[in-house]
């Protein structure tokens, strides 16, 4: 027998793991004889299994003979098998031969926490049916220095689950992906919110109000994305995405009290930063989340009446009403949210031209004018004609304002201003004119009687006497007519004038 010469190697093999790789070192056996086989390994980790896969060489030294492998041992004892050509199925590596100059591969499986694993050879030389030569290779591979296999993940804990989300504040949407091709483990479920709130202003700013309804979904089993919508409110508004369910959301954000802090979406902080993407919170909106409105209603004693509302579909906070008049005249009041206020009267003085402000701005619609209210009951003439003298009597009712009034008789006028609840009176010398005109320019109206004197003057008169005038009320042809045959019937000289038309009654 041939003794071989002792010779050390131990090379390093690397072998790139298909999932996650390992390394390991193998010793190559010392040859004991010119014929001998070289032992190496690397490894790899099957993460489907958890199991450490080893692959063997066994290269044959000579290049003119092959080599019979008589006798595979291993530790650990698991098979070690190699692939041969025309076979499908690995065969034990037992009983195989290498041919000339070539060497032959085979996998062995251990498992995952194996730290070293060792593979002994027996090969055998034959020639004519005669062994000429044999060896006993040795071989090692030190896996210590690599972490354990264990087999990969098929789900991902809710605890360590990361996510990715978009923001879009003023529009209100959201969406929210679970990383990875994995899902949660088991019935775990990830909650996210969207909500959106009334702010005071367009910067962060206390208190904020809940808007509308949030909308909430979950992350779990086979819904690996979601997407969340809410309304904005037409104000001013604050919009988060949270991490969490409805039970995470505060109603009313206050000064000094709880806040979402790093539970948004894009926070540097836990839970929030478990999702990349932008920051899930947005300020803005264009205008305060109020109501303003006014109405206005005259008096007939000049003065205006000035109605304040705050109680639209977006009004959450009090608005600061200021009511200016003329002269200089000028009040403000506070309205809380859904409530009015009709404290503020205008004064008649005051009242020709009426602005409601809000932050220094007239409100829409909020300008007004006195105008008089058509039911006010009309100033009342009365006339008494003799052959001497035609008196004009007008009567002012009260709870409306003081009546300029002009009486024209012939070429004589006299202007009077008859206050409310007062009478002024008018005589004039009877003359050749038959007619006598009160004006009333403030209300646009004229009445216009004709001179009937009581008794006979002269054979021109007829019967006559006091007689209440009928109040002005439009031109109203019944009204007119009817009182024309009164007029007629008792001998006064009263006529009603309508706006802008002249009628004139004959008694």
């Amino acid at each position: 027998m041939i003794r071989p010469k002792l010779s050390l190697r131990r090379p390093l093999a690397i072998l790139g793991a298909a999932l996650i790789g390992l390394t390991g070192v193998a010793a190559v056996a010392t040859p004991a004889s010119a014929h001998h086989t070289e032992i190496s390994a690397t490894a790899d980790c099957d993460r489907l299994t958890g199991e450490r896969v080893i692959t063997w060489k066994v290269k044959n030294s000579e290049d003119n003979k092959d080599a019979t492998i008589q006798k595979v041992t291993s530790d650990p004892d698991t098979p070690v098998t190699s692939l041969v050509e025309g076979v499908k199925e690995a065969k034990p590596l037992q009983g195989l031969v290498i041919p000339m100059a070539s060497s032959k591969l085979a996998v062995q499986r251990v498992p995952g926490n194996t730290t070293k694993a060792h593979l002994q050879v027996y090969a055998e030389w034959i020639k004519e049916g005669k062994v000429t030569a044999f060896h006993t290779a040795n071989g090692d591979i030190d896996l210590a220095a690599d972490k354990a296999c264990t087999p990969a993940p098929k789900c991902v804990e809710v605890d360590k689950a990361t996510y990715s989300h978009t923001f879009d504040g003023p529009k209100g949407t959201a969406t929210v992906k679970l990383d990875g091709d994995l899902p949660l483990c088991g019935d775990g479920k990830q909650y996210f919110t969207l909500v959106s709130y009334f702010a005071p202003r367009p910067q962060f700013a206390t208190p904020q109000y809940v808007y509308g309804t949030p909308d909430s979904n979950w992350i779990g089993g086979t819904q690996t994305e979601i997407t969340l919508n809410v309304e904005i409110p037409d104000c001013h508004t604050q919009v988060d995405l949270i991490w969490g369910g409805k039970d995470q959301v505060i109603d009313e954000i206050v000064d000094g009290g709880t806040r979402y802090d790093n539970k948004k979406l894009g926070s540097p902080g836990a839970p929030g930063n478990r999702s990349k993407g932008p920051q899930g919170w947005y300020n803005g909106g264009s205008k305060s989340c109020v109501t303003p409105a006014s109405t206005f209603a005259s008096k007939c004693d000049g003065s205006v009446a000035v109605s304040l509302s705050n109680d639209g579909k977006i009004s959450k906070y009090a608005v600061e009403f200021e009511v200016k008049g003329e002269n200089g005249f000028t009040k403000k009041v506070s309205v809380a949210p859904g409530k009015a206020d009709t404290s503020i009267v205008v004064p008649a003085a005051d009242a020709g031209k009426i602005e409601v402000l809000v932050d220094g701005k007239v409100i829409e619609n909020g300008t007004y004018s006195w105008q008089r209210p058509e039911d006010c009951p009309l100033p009342a003439v009365t006339t008494k004609a003799d052959c001497k003298e035609f008196a004009l009597t007008v009567t002012n009712p009260e709870g409306g304002l003081p009546v300029k009034t002009t009486f024209t008789y012939g070429d004589k006028t006299e202007t009077r201003t008859v206050a409310a609840g007062a009478s002024e009176t008018v005589t004039f010398k009877a003359g050749k004119d038959k007619t006598a005109v009160v004006a009333l320019p403030d209300m646009d109206l004229e009445l216009q009687a004709i001179y009937t004197p009581e008794g006979n003057c002269g054979g021109s008169g007829g019967g006559g006497g006091d007689e209440p005038g009928l109040p002005v009320t439009g031109a109203a042809a019944g009204g007119i007519a009817a009182g024309a045959v009164a007029l007629l019937i008792a001998g006064a000289v009263l006529f009603v004038i309508a706006r802008r038309r002249r009628v004139t009654f004959t008694a």
